[in-house]
């Protein structure tokens, strides 16, 4: 019998503006959750946050986008919903953009990250949770992971991964998808996930070899708040799963990419640009400038679909420097103010209060 990992998340009300998640709204999960393991629907759970984001990990036996398991999910964030009303909570079903539960929550508001295989004798997955930014912003470290020697030494020396693998990037704005083969195809697949506002790397996959083609190794949550609300109601705060070790890049290789706070779109209004800076999950809240975008990553050693207990895995010295960096670039990009490419272009501005700016000034526009 396969394994799931689901990773689930939504905003359902901040504590406070959008800095954190309440107790309340952990407990709720907890209790909820509980209650859901006790029925048989899933086989464990762990009930986290980062930043404003109610992290919901479950493991179980019933596969992809399984009905039950979803709506145990949504009844979750619909009863955080009306706690986080009852006491007041910022944006309270900021991400429940639809009232009614049509089989799974894709589509729906909350996102999701989910992947089925066949357990090794030894299981470790890492699950990433972001604030404050895009889907995009994974596309960096999950290329470096996956795809670059400099990253991966395993990649050169380690005969099981060293064919490479298989990404599958998604196109957000046309939905559609495609398939993408490293190291021979390294520059195409470049060319694409460079543009991170559009072209994100969803799942990848192994190579022919030691682990079944068909198991995916990495899924990341591609969800798009503006797609479903039509217009800005927060920024996508994606998750992402990676599996590790014995066939695949080790537990340190996957973590690596994060040591660089690269720049990501999302920050302040969903509208800036700003460093990706990698915490514990105690300092996943977000305060200045309602940032800087923060990821959090929790390890788990999986035995028999059940999640065990979680490793904190940037609560560690060895991401101070990481950290210090982020700061620096945060101060530098700050004093931008309104200007690019702190704030961002244009086009990725359309579903602001920018299109209200232009239709307001249309008519004093005159030729020069």
């Amino acid at each position: 019998m396969k394994t799931t990992v689901s990773v689930i998340k939504a905003d359902v009300g901040g504590w406070p503006g959008h800095g954190t998640v309440h107790p309340k709204l952990i407990e709720t999960g907890n209790k909820m959750l509980g209650e859901g393991k006790n029925k048989g629907i899933i086989n464990d759970f762990h009930v986290t946050h980062c930043g404003d984001d109610l992290e919901l990990i479950m493991a179980h036996n019933k596969g992809v986008d399984n009905k039950e398991v979803h709506s145990l999910a949504w009844d979750v964030f619909k009863e955080g919903t009306k706690v986080a009303k009852e006491i007041k909570l910022y944006g309270a079903g900021q991400d429940m953009l639809k009232e009614a539960f049509s089989g799974n929550v894709r589509g729906m508001g909350p996102g999701i990250a989910e992947v089925e295989f066949t357990e090794r004798t030894g299981e470790p997955v890492i699950v990433f949770m972001m604030d404050k930014t895009e889907p995009g912003a994974f596309n960096l470290p999950v290329y470096r992971m996956f795809a670059d020697p400099f990253n991966t030494a395993g990649l050169v020396i380690d005969p099981s991964i060293h064919s490479g693998f298989v990404f599958e990037v998604w196109d957000i704005m046309e939905h559609k998808k495609v398939m993408m083969k490293t190291p021979e195809e390294m520059y195409d697949l470049l060319a694409l996930i460079g543009a991170k506002e559009r072209y994100v790397i969803k799942r990848v996959y192994p190579k022919k070899g030691k682990l079944p083609e068909n198991e995916p190794v990495a899924c990341v949550s591609t969800e798009k708040l503006f797609q479903t609300a039509g217009k800005y109601v927060g920024k996508d705060d994606p998750v992402g799963i990676v599996r590790c070790q014995s066939g695949l890049p080790a537990l340190g290789e996957v973590l690596e990419p994060f040591a660089f706070p690269h720049l990501v779109s999302g920050w302040m209004r969903g509208s800036h640009n700003g460093p990706l800076m990698p915490v514990s999950v105690k300092n996943a809240k977000c305060t200045r400038f309602d940032g800087p975008p923060r990821v959090a990553a929790l390890g788990f050693q999986i035995c028999n679909a059940t999640l065990g207990e979680p490793v904190d895995l940037f609560d560690d010295p060895a991401f101070d420097y990481t950290r210090e960096k982020a700061e620096y670039i945060a101060e530098y990009m700050r004093r931008h103010g309104p200007f690019e490419p702190h704030r961002l272009p244009l086009a990725d501005m359309e579903y602001t209060t920018l299109p209200d700016v232009m239709k307001k000034l249309e008519g004093r526009f005159e030729k020069a």
